[in-house]
């Protein structure tokens, strides 16, 4: 980019190549950008939405509807629209649902503000409109909430998520083991998800999926003469490996004698017999190693008849601690019997060809394993995308302990209502506002679209409802108008909030973009962004 001087002599202020977009220019492309995301994930909302098919560069297959999952997999290149893949992920992060409907507002919001533009609004002020609007949004979804943390509440919470997600079949029993997992994790009202594991095996239906008041590793015993099954189990949790510790500087030991050679050896037995026997000393019967375990280790505590696993993962090895009530110990020299935790029952079992331990019947366990089971692999993934997004919502409902309807019931109400506030604004943030209450609208409209019912009859229908009840929301299976909360379908709280909230700071941010400054390299997801080059494979325009 070049300015010239008094002189007619250029001056370079940004090295060759590059790409800027200035102005409308700029906002158009980000808008488009924004509204293309959406309108990529929108076929996928509601219990009635399709699947994508997203291949990678390997190969690799992964069918989904999941919001996160979709814009995840994606190789999205734009700017502007990676902003609202963070959008997703945040969602994902904070709640664990509502990716999609956070996607498909910030993109509608967009798309309004778009028309705003043309009027010659200042993008400031349709920034600071949407913000208006968002914070008085976040008022009427408290004033609309329900309370309620009953175990039938959270149950229909469960189903609600899971619905739609190829979980359908055996939604009802998954929701039994989600929130009997939640319940067992919650410690003083707040829920580590954390502590959750989710392990899943193809070769089985749904309905086979379990629940473990343990720990599942999947890892095998280290040595075949181990015992395979050990009940009411003393466990030992290391960190540190069970070998001859190598020197930490380069050393070089200096043998003369053939002798010297076989004391050195038997020195090193030794040294390893004596870790062997000191745990098996504290009456530890099940040794969990998260470092390796050396191969005459394994023989000693084999004939000490101790199963041993080793190169545990970090995380399982936190969730054994938590589940068993063992203690982690990093030196073999401190480990007491006190240190050790106890369980039911220890066993390897077979789980679709592998081998698992489980770690089961902990007392008071406050960690928790949900083995998922379906037919294929990809079956499989899909049900535990679902189950992990049931969770995160059962775990947000038993925190704040409130609800709102589904169907598309709080979109239309705070639509409705943010009509009403944005008639008592004066200024120009009064049309801000009210694209604000429009853009809501799209929740309700691509849940009527995706099952094939005519949206603006659904809208007309739902916005009457709403004069007298604001639980009514439209059921895609009969095709009408519901109460909602009497036909179970319920939502936390929190994932609207969190929904409205991210998608109007995405928008406000992307609106008060007029200039787009792209190094060379990075300069090609722009160009031809009218035509939507900027997405993988230069995808065509989808408005």
């Amino acid at each position: 980019m070049a300015q010239y001087s008094g002189a007619g002599q250029p001056i370079l202020v940004l090295p060759e190549g590059t790409n800027r977009f200035i102005g409308r220019d700029a906002q158009r492309m980000n808008i488009l950008a924004g509204k293309v995301l959406a309108e990529t994930v929108r076929t996928t909302l509601g219990p009635k939405g399709m699947d994508k098919m997203l291949v990678d560069s390997l190969g690799d297959i992964v069918v989904t509807n999941d919001g996160v999952t979709i814009l995840k997999e994606m190789d999205i290149e734009h700017p502007a629209a990676k902003m609202l893949v963070e959008v997703a992920k945040t969602q994902e992060d904070e709640v664990g649902d509502g990716t999609t409907t956070a996607v498909i507002i910030a993109g509608e919001l967009l798309k309004k503000a778009e028309n705003l533009l043309d009027m010659d609004i200042h993008p400031t002020i349709v920034a600071m409109g949407y913000r208006q609007a968002a914070e008085k949004a976040q008022e009427i979804l408290n004033d609309i909430a329900i309370s309620a943390d009953d175990r039938e509440t959270l149950l229909k919470v469960a189903m609600t998520a899971m619905t739609g997600k190829g979980t359908e079949k055996a939604r009802e029993p998954l929701a039994e083991l989600i929130v009997d997992a939640v319940m067992q994790v919650e410690e003083d009202g707040e829920v580590e998800i954390d502590h959750i594991k989710i392990e899943k095996k193809d070769g089985a239906i749904v309905d086979e999926s379990t629940l473990v008041q343990g720990v599942i590793i999947d890892k095998e015993r280290v040595h075949p003469g181990m015992p395979k099954k050990i009940d009411d189990a003393k466990i030992a949790l290391l960190n540190c490996p069970i070998e001859v510790k190598e020197t930490e500087v380069d050393a070089e030991i200096r043998i003369t004698d053939p002798a010297q050679m076989q004391a050195f050896i038997e020195q090193e037995e030794q040294m390893i017999k004596d870790m062997v026997a000191s745990i098996v000393d504290t009456g530890a019967q099940v040794v969990f190693a998260q470092k390796g375990i050396d191969d005459l280790a394994q023989h000693y505590l084999a004939k000490a008849n101790v199963m041993a696993v080793r190169r545990v993962k970090k995380s399982d090895i936190e969730k054994l601690a938590k589940a068993t009530g063992a203690k982690v110990v990093t030196n073999i020299d401190d480990l007491t019997a006190a240190d050790l935790g106890e369980a039911g029952l220890v066993s390897e079992k077979k789980v679709s060809g592998d081998d698992m331990i489980y770690v089961e019947d902990c007392k008071a366990a406050k960690a928790v394993t949900l083995m998922v089971r379906g037919s294929t692999k990809h079956v499989v993934d899909e049900i535990e995308r679902a189950v992990d997004d049931a969770i995160g919502v059962v775990a947000a409902t038993v925190e704040d302990g409130k609800v709102v309807a589904g169907g598309g019931a709080p979109e239309i109400e705070l639509s409705k209502k943010l009509r009403d506030y944005a008639d008592s604004i004066s200024g120009r943030e009064q049309l801000a506002v009210a694209a604000f209450a429009e853009a809501l609208e799209i929740v309700p409209k691509t849940l009527a679209e995706n099952a094939g019912l005519d949206s603006i009859d659904c809208l007309v229908d739902l916005r009457a409802a709403h004069e007298d009840s604001v639980v009514m929301g439209l059921d895609v299976f009969e095709g009408e108008v519901t109460d909602m909360k009497e036909a179970g379908v319920i939502e936390p709280h929190r994932v609207k909030k969190q929904a409205i909230q991210s998608a109007s700071e995405a928008a406000e941010m992307i609106l008060r973009i007029d200039d787009v400054i792209a190094s060379s390299g990075a300069g090609k997801e722009m160009e031809g962004m009218e035509g939507m080059g900027g997405m993988p494979g230069g995808m065509p325009p989808m408005m």
